[in-house]
């Protein structure tokens, strides 16, 4: 299997469902960092529930609609990256991703993201890549302003969560933007 090198013992991996007792270990560790902005790592409640979201990814990867990565350091995993829509017809995507607090604060989110956004971009044709994050998720708005993402609005109360209405944040970046900050070296 192909492992995708993020530096300093970190990785990129395809996960696939007959991973799924690892894949709810490691929710279980992120459920609580993320589960406030991430409905994945309060959905996945059993092994079951854990197979049928890796299913969802490895149809939706079959379908050419959307993709999951694990994100591991040291050979643990420690959180994900994923398309969550891969719209070809319309050249744009949405990526989302967590972690679990351990691999919190090292830049994988980042330097993952940054690999998927150089796929997308050079590797399929993609002109827009999108990041949402609710307005109250300062650590992911963070990740999309250093990833040199614009702003492109904010969907008042758009998604219902835990019992509260979350404003949600459009960020992006188009591929000439993208392949612009990739030439000046400032990724």
């Amino acid at each position: 299997m192909f492992a995708i090198s993020l530096g300093d013992g970190a990785e990129l991996r395809p996960i696939e469902p007959w991973q799924a007792e690892e894949f709810l270990e490691h929710i279980e560790r992120a459920r609580e960092y993320a589960g406030p902005w991430v409905p994945l790592t309060v959905n996945v409640k059993d092994v079951g529930s854990a197979r049928a979201v890796l299913q969802n990814y490895a149809d939706k990867q079959a379908a050419d609609t959307g993709r999951l990565w694990a994100v591991r350091l040291d050979g643990t995993l420690v959180g994900g990256v994923l398309f969550r829509i891969f719209d070809t017809s319309n050249e744009s995507c949405e990526v989302g991703v967590w972690l679990e607090p351990s691999a919190a604060g090292r830049g994988l989110i980042s330097r993952a993201v940054e690999r998927l956004i150089d796929w997308a971009v050079e590797e399929r044709g993609m002109h827009r890549v999108e990041w949402l994050a609710s307005s109250a998720n300062h650590r992911s708005i963070g990740v999309a302003k250093r990833l040199g993402m614009s702003r492109d609005g904010v969907l008042r109360e758009s998604f219902p969560w835990q019992g509260v209405r979350h404003d949600m944040e459009v960020w992006s970046v188009l591929a000439p933007e993208w392949r612009a900050r990739r030439s000046a070296g400032r990724r």
